[in-house]
């Protein structure tokens, strides 16, 4: 919620999984938010820039994060089809 100056004045904000788009609770404890960093093509350096993405416990718990995480970066163009 946003208060008249556009300031978020929520005291909790739930994430999404960016697998399955299943809100992550506060209770979740076995979720993770990972970080997978940009690198230059060229010079296969770190840029500085990250892109964020979060897994549910539900995720984790089936075993599917490693492909639910291969399947996101390939996605958002981090990675090259496997």
């Amino acid at each position: 919620m946003q208060n008249d100056e556009g300031k978020i004045v929520d005291l909790y904000i739930p994430r999404k999984c960016s697998a399955t788009n299943r809100l992550i609770s506060a209770t979740d404890h076995a979720a993770v938010q990972i970080n997978v960093g940009h690198v230059d093509p060229n010079s296969g350096l770190y840029t500085g820039d990250y892109t964020t993405f979060a897994l549910c416990g539900f995720v984790r718990s089936m075993g599917e994060s490693d492909a639910a995480l291969n399947r996101l970066c390939v996605k958002h163009g981090l990675a090259k089809a496997i």
